[in-house]
């Protein structure tokens, strides 16, 4: 284990003051996202706006995502089971898609054989919405709502990535920091199939605070773009109801809960401080999903 995980990650939490802020994105940026060289439609980011004007409490927010070996302290002292262990499978994605594999787990990533041991300092996955809570209880926090989770990201002013508004691969844990860039999904399945035959469907994590202080939020919250998909407490819903977004957002409303941040299998513009994706919280989980805490000031 490096001391990433061991020494700095265990317990810290960063204040963040509170105030006003604008969350989401203006159409300026979805007009930004047409013009570039990526796979996503428009609509697929709508529900990015309008920008909305929210007001945050004082609060503090874990500094680094929860990881293997925390998650690991909790199982020990309270023998909690996640909702893949009961199940008996979590979602990968391997060379066709997303598949479910048996016996993938928090402890086992890959399924039977592939443990944990030696990244105890990485994000811990393969967590639900449910396991997260769980945890987050057990260490007397709670898991942020979506306006706190994207203050502590960009800060009172806006900013595309935590850091400003430069794209820079290295500061961040995305598909283009092991790969490249790709303009269609297409291309990036076949880099995704090439690898899953090198190594097998396994998540690309790195040790939480690999990309500090470069890839920092002003606050100095770390890996808040890109690592893993982390789980809030808010109820999917969208900024505006006449929004043209995604069909497939619109089928989560009122029932998913929404995820910040992108992961390591994600592309810039899916690791920025607005974009917002959506997750079943009856239990799913799979090997990109993992979760930071907070707790009232």
């Amino acid at each position: 284990m490096t001391a990433t995980g061991s020494t700095l990650a265990a317990g810290r939490m960063v204040r963040i003051p509170g105030g006003e802020f604008l969350q989401g994105s203006p159409e300026r940026m979805l007009d930004l996202l047409d013009e570039a060289d990526q796979p996503f439609p428009r609509r697929w980011f709508a529900d990015e706006t309008p920008v909305v004007a929210r007001t945050v409490a004082p609060f503090r927010i874990d500094q680094y995502p929860v990881t293997v070996g925390e998650f690991g302290r909790f199982v020990a002292d309270t023998g909690y089971r996640t909702d893949a262990e009961e199940r008996g499978f979590s979602l990968v994605y391997g060379a066709g898609g997303w598949v479910e594999q048996p016996g993938a787990r928090w402890d086992a990533p890959g399924g039977p054989g592939r443990t944990v041991s030696g990244y105890e300092d990485h994000p811990v996955v393969h967590v639900s919405w449910g396991d997260a809570n769980a945890y987050a209880r057990w260490a007397g926090k709670r898991l942020p709502t979506e306006p706190e989770w994207e203050f502590a990201a960009r800060g009172t002013g806006f900013r595309i990535w935590p850091w400003g508004d430069s794209w820079d691969a290295g500061n961040a844990n995305t598909t283009e920091y092991h790969a490249r860039s790709f303009t269609s999904y297409a291309a990036w399945q076949e880099w995704w199939a090439a690898e899953c035959a090198l190594h097998g469907a396994l998540p690309r994590t790195t040790p939480v605070g690999a990309f500090s202080d470069r890839g920092d939020s002003p606050f100095g919250c770390a890996d808040m773009a890109g690592n893993v998909y982390e789980w809030t407490s808010t109820l999917s819903h969208l900024y505006d109801d006449a929004v043209d977004c995604d069909p497939t957002v619109r089928m989560a409303l009122g029932q998913y809960r929404v995820i910040r941040g992108g992961s390591w299998m994600n592309l810039r513009y899916q690791v920025r401080c607005a974009e917002r994706m959506h997750g079943d919280p009856t239990g799913w989980a799979s090997f990109a999903h993992g979760f930071r805490c907070a707790k009232d000031d």
